[in-house]
């Protein structure tokens, strides 16, 4: 190895290495909701169904922008995604730390989502342009496995500064997290080894569209985004919102023991995600029979939990969240298809499309979880109680349902694909 190939890969992991804390701190921003959601209600005075709304507010901008920001990413390049992206979440967490008013919060958490849409799929991107394609799914899972500590630092940690400085104080102290984050990000990144990306000229509308339409057109771009839909939607509402209440309100835990079961939660992420990540990496044909493994264990340990005669054992919660677990490393073999089955200078948009899966399936299931927990709270309750819960979280057999068959249906479709071009040239992507 020359000193100069030398100097580049360190280069690379450096640039990676401080994307990478930028999407730390992105998963941070978008689950500060997740623990603070009993203090959020408190504060508003509002119920289920208004609390869903911060939520959703927040996700539907992450998922509507996904596309957009695909686009944009291809055009402008990584480094300027993150910087926007990165003043955007600071000031979502600044609204949310002087909000007293619903409509400020709302607003608060629609800024986050903006920035965390842009976040995600631009530290892949530097992983596509820095690295080489064999190392893609091991550093695709370690970006999002890795990113979970921030849902560390905003379980434990932030309920303790919450309970103990306050509402405001807490914000202010992750809004300055976050700032700190965009300053290492205008320092270190750069788009390319070579050089920095150079913008081209504003695509029109029947470019943009010709790209979209050849990534969708690739069955393998549709079979990641059912593959992201069926295996992020249970572990990512648990763990952005309404997880929290149930152990608390549902389970009767202490706020300390349900926070300390997210970091559980997030914990057993870091353990499997490059598991999975080395699975897929040495069985590319299996990676389907891994997808359907998570969402079927899901909805397995979910069925005992909502069947289980009163609050359910600690053992079991532990079961439950370790499961819930593999869902957000699972999720991201939606990204490994997206790069297997679609050009680098198309990733951008095709990984936009993935990642609106998982997240029209987790607002999905918010908004229907508030709902029926509003329905089906006993009239005189302040609260939901653990039948309401059971109502509400088995809602999600029918996105279960739904997932599957797409991803079956589209499995097929792309080994069909696979198997053509066999018989013409060498096959340019991996069979899923």
């Amino acid at each position: 190895m020359t000193a100069a190939t030398a100097a580049r890969r360190r280069s690379g992991w450096l640039v990676w290495g401080v994307a990478l804390g930028a999407y730390v701190g992105a998963v941070f921003h978008r689950s500060t909701l997740g623990v603070t959601g009993v203090d959020a209600a408190h504060r508003f005075d509002i119920n289920a169904s208004t609390l869903a709304t911060f939520s959703v507010a927040q996700l539907a901008v992450y998922a509507a922008m996904q596309v957009p920001v695909g686009v944009l990413l291809d055009r402008y390049g990584s480094r300027r995604l993150l910087i926007a992206g990165g003043a955007l979440m600071v000031a979502g967490q600044l609204c949310f730390a002087l909000a007293t008013e619903v409509w400020l919060a709302v607003t608060g958490r629609v800024l986050i989502g903006l920035g965390d849409a842009m976040t995600f799929i631009s530290v892949l991107r530097i992983v596509a342009l820095w690295f080489s394609g064999r190392r893609y799914p091991m550093l695709t899972q370690l970006t999002g496995t890795l990113g979970q500590f921030g849902a560390i630092l905003g379980a434990v940690p932030l309920v303790a500064l919450l309970h103990r400085a306050g509402w405001t104080p807490a914000f202010l102290v992750a809004a300055a997290l976050g700032a700190t984050l965009l300053l290492l990000v205008v320092v270190a990144v750069r788009d390319t080894p070579d050089r920095e990306m150079a913008a081209g000229p504003t695509p029109d509308l029947a470019t943009v569209r010709r790209e979209l339409a050849a990534a969708w057109a690739q069955p393998g771009t549709r079979l990641g985004l059912w593959t992201h839909f069926v295996t992020q939607f249970s572990g990512s509402v648990f763990a952005l919102l309404w997880g929290y209440p149930f152990l608390v309100q549902g389970q009767g835990l202490t706020p300390t023991a349900a926070a300390s079961l997210l970091t559980l939660m997030t914990v057993a992420m870091l353990v499997s995600g490059p598991a999975i990540a080395h699975f897929c990496a040495r069985h590319p044909f299996h990676r389907s029979v891994l997808v359907f493994a998570i969402a079927g264990s899901s909805a397995t340990v979910w069925a005992v939990v909502l069947l289980w005669p009163g609050p359910a054992p600690r053992w079991l919660l532990v079961t439950l969240v370790l499961v819930l677990a593999l869902n957000g490393p699972g999720s991201l073999i939606g990204f490994d298809y997206a790069r297997s089955f679609n050009p680098v200078s198309r990733i951008g948009s095709a990984t936009g499309v993935v990642n609106v899966g998982g997240f029209v399936a987790s607002i999905t299931l918010v908004l229907v979880v508030g709902v029926v927990l509003d329905l089906a709270t006993p009239a005189g309750r302040a609260t939901p109680d653990l039948s309401a819960f059971r109502w509400a979280f088995a809602a999600q057999y029918l996105l279960w349902a739904l997932g599957a068959v797409q991803v079956l249906r589209y499995r097929n479709a792309a080994r069909r694909q696979v198997a053509a071009q066999a018989l013409a040239v060498p096959p340019a992507a991996t069979a899923p």
